[in-house]
């Protein structure tokens, strides 16, 4: 397992559902590793971080698609 904290993530908790990406990955005839779902979600917390720090450098506080 990923180590709780580790990098920037930028993440308080959860923000992808676990059991929604696992029945993505087998729909598509693939397995999981044990720590994919904390690296997928350090991955989206950067992402959004990123949305709203581009949002915030366009003087606006609303995040929109174009921010991502």
């Amino acid at each position: 397992m990923a180590k709780k904290g580790k990098g920037s993530c930028g993440s308080a908790g959860p923000l992808v559902v676990g059991s929604k990406v696992k029945a993505l990955i087998k729909a598509n005839k693939a397995k999981m590793a044990g720590d994919f779902i904390d690296a997928l979600n350090c991955r989206v917390g950067c992402i959004v971080s990123s949305a709203v720090k581009r949002a915030q450098s366009n003087k606006r506080t609303t995040v929109r698609p174009g921010d991502l």
